[in-house]
Parts: structure tokens; sequence; C-alpha cells
């Protein structure tokens, strides 16, 4: 059977209007990205069952939750669903391993889709364990929330902006451990946030709202590569390539990263991984310049042929966004208008796009 999360939503109220059809992935991560007010946490707490939509459908890899033409709803506390909040709000008189054990001993051992060792393995937390919750930093604090809700053994794990709380060294900490859950486990994740940066490096689906409406879903990479939307505009424009390490350069410490589908590769300071390892890269839209011949004297290393195969104004009259296809990869460019006119800018034309600098996510 083919998984997938399907939720049909709509929420009322005196100042905000939720409505929105959802078609999710039944497995890897997708991500509600947003401004804050455009509905990411409704949708959440309405999978969860702690919001009751006026009008709602909702089915998760084949299951009904709920189906308001039928009167059908099943109670949040019924519903198969880890939730991890911004604040992990931990039992302050238990030790850790009672925190993680205080739902998992209500659950049928047959019924366990997790087992504490395998929690606590994945979020890195076993040292923890006779711990209380007020010696904990910020970041160990969450890995323990989350470790909580995994062992609720859940069909869905949803998290409301689990790092907002955290700094950014904490954050950094904690990232690593939820790319874990990714590739270790089969729960799917909905993943709520509004920074780009977190989005880009965990998400495989993203869904754009504004206003409680759906501006876009789709796989990540092609969504933040389109032209039409705001993601696009920012600073933080970029794209994400998912990238095969095809060698390594011992004499300049340089890890060879092959396009998917294509000969081309890119370049960028590393150690050596292990040849066939998959890496997501960000390329942003600022570190792309381009050029109608090959500079092979400059001091950028990534140099590739691409294709125009789009371009706008930027969010301000001085720029233009540019859309380019290498080889079947989707990098954007931002440069000046100046520099459009110079280059005689048309779909379709054949350009050099010099990459100052390849971010690796994880």
């Amino acid at each position: 059977m083919h998984k997938m999360i399907h939720a049909r939503l709509k929420v009322a109220r005196d100042d905000f209007d939720l409505d929105v059809d959802l078609q999710l992935p039944g497995r890897g991560i997708s991500a509600l990205f947003g401004h804050s007010g455009s509905g990411k946490t409704t949708c959440l707490r309405c999978l969860a069952g702690l919001e009751r939509a006026s009008e709602a459908y909702i089915e998760v890899n084949g299951q009904i939750w709920q189906d308001s033409r039928r009167d059908h709803f099943i109670a949040p506390h019924l519903r198969p669903v880890g939730y991890v909040f911004q604040e992990p709000s931990l039992f302050p008189h238990l030790t850790v391993h009672g925190n993680l054990t205080f739902g998992w001993r209500r659950i049928p051992a047959q019924a366990r889709k997790v087992s504490l060792e395998q929690a606590c393995a994945l979020l890195g937390i076993e040292h923890l364990l006779e711990r209380k919750p007020a010696t904990l930093s910020g970041g160990e604090a969450q890995r323990v929330g989350i470790a909580r809700a995994l062992l609720s053994s859940p069909q869905l794990l949803l998290m409301d902006e689990p790092l907002a709380a955290l700094d950014g060294p904490r954050k950094r900490e904690i990232l690593p451990y939820l790319e874990r859950l990714h590739t270790e486990l089969e729960i799917p994740l909905i993943y709520v946030s509004h920074a780009q940066d977190e989005v880009a490096r965990l998400a495989d689906h993203l869904v754009l709202l504004e206003q409680g409406k759906v501006q876009a879903s789709g796989p990540i990479a092609a969504t933040l590569a389109r032209l039409d939307l705001p993601l696009a505009q920012g600073d933080e424009a970029g794209v994400i390539i998912e990238g095969q390490v095809s060698s390594y350069d011992t004499r300049y410490q340089l890890l060879g990263l092959q396009l998917p589908g294509s000969s081309l590769a890119l370049r960028l300071a590393h150690e050596p991984l292990a040849l066939g390892t998959s890496l997501r890269l960000k390329v942003q839209a600022r570190d792309v310049s381009l050029s109608l011949v090959e500079d092979t004297h400059s001091s950028i290393l990534n140099r590739l042929p691409v294709r125009v195969s789009g371009h706008q104004p930027a969010d301000n009259s001085a720029h233009v966004l540019v859309s380019l296809d290498a080889a079947g990869s989707v990098l954007l460019a931002r440069i000046t208008r100046y520099s459009a006119d110079q280059l005689g800018l048309h779909s379709g034309q054949q350009l050099i796009a010099q990459i100052k600098s390849v971010a690796l996510l994880g």
C-alpha cells in the first residue's frame, strides 16, 4: 500500500481562517514552513486531535482519524501520535529514566515500536538516565522530550518548532539526532519551523503556508528552487542538491561530490568520506555568479556549465533571480540587473555558473 498522510482541514476563528488540503508522504520528514500566524501549529494540533476542526478529514497511512461528514473523531489520547513541543515539559520530580518510562510502561509490550535502549541510543542520552531535568541543558532536555515521544510508539511524530527555544550551539547539537530519526526510523515526521536552514537540512517534503492557506507543497529541492515563491526572494534563498561522494583529493583535502544523474561534480574542503556516501548540499543564490566563458584563472573552485531556464526581478529593483539547469540539477543565482544586461541574459542561454561556496548540510 502506498503510504500517505491526507489532512483536509477548515478552522474558522474571529481573527484567522485555516483552509488546507495537505497530501504528504507517509514516510520521511514533511516540513510545514511559514511566518508566525500562518497556521502551522493549528495544523499540528488538528492532526493530534487537540483542536477539532469544524470540517476535517484526516487519514494517516490508511487509518481514518477524523471525518467530520460522518461525525467520526478519534480522541487525542487514542491517536498514535508523538508530539514534541518547543519546551519539553519534563516531570521535575522524576529522573530522565522515570520520564521516559512514565508513558512507555502503559503500552503493551507487543505494541511497542521503539525500545527504551533504541530511543536512548538514537538521541544519545544513555548517560543522562539518572539525572533530574533541572540538571539538564536545554538541548539535553529536548532530546529527552523527543525520546519520550518516540517511546509512545507513534504512527506519526509531530514536532512544533522543537529548536526554537535553543541557542545556536544547542541547535547544532540536536540537529544530527533529528537526522538520525530520519534515516533510522520508519515513523513519518511532520516538522513545523520558520527557520529555512533547519528545514533545508531535514525535510524531504515542504509545505509553504501563508495566512492559513497552502502556497506550495512538494519535494523540497523542487519547491525551494521555484522562482514564483517568496522562498527564492530572501537572503537565505538557495537550492538543495543531494550529491554522492565520488572522489577525494588527499593533497588539497577536497571532497568531490557528483550531482545526481550527471557527470558534473562539486568540490569542497572536507575530511575524507567513503565513496558513494550521500550528502545534502545547499548552494545559496547569492553565492552563484554567471559568466559567458569559463575563467580557469579564478580562485572559485566550482565552475559548472548551465542553461538559463528562467529569470525574474528579485525583491529589489537592482537584482534579478535566475533559475539554471546544471545537467538536471537546479541552481538559483541572484545577480544585479546590470550584470544581466551585460550577459544579454535570456532563457535557453548557455553560461558558466561560478559557485563561491557550497555548504554541506549535516
